[in-house]
């Protein structure tokens, strides 16, 4: 089992959960976050004054998956959140060693 964790930009949910929806993705936890990466922010201008905005909006998508379900997962996210901009996200592939569904103490695939 594999853990993806999308961090994308907020106008591109709608779309990326929509192309989830469409796999039928087992199951999606959304966070509102802010983060920068190498762009480190922006900068904007209010009645004439410069200021940095450091920490911008982002929304994290995390999703437990079966391996062999991680590639057409990340496709979706990967063609449904890029715009070709700077700020576009990431997306982290990473391993599970188990799932325990609570109600039911299944483990495990099953559970996912």
């Amino acid at each position: 089992m594999k853990k993806i964790e999308a961090i994308i930009r907020p106008g591109k949910l709608d779309s990326v959960m929509s192309a989830l929806k469409n796999l039928n993705c087992p199951g999606i936890t959304v966070l509102e976050v802010e983060g920068h990466g190498t762009q480190r922010g922006i900068s904007a201008q209010w009645r004439g004054e410069t200021y940095t905005i450091e920490l911008l909006p982002k929304i994290k998508l995390e999703i437990v998956v079966r391996d062999m379900d991680v590639e057409r997962i990340v496709n979706a996210i990967l063609s449904t959140a890029k715009t070709g901009e700077i700020g576009d996200g990431k997306i982290f592939i990473s391993p599970v060693e188990d799932v325990i569904r609570i109600r039911t103490g299944e483990r495990g695939e099953v559970a996912i």
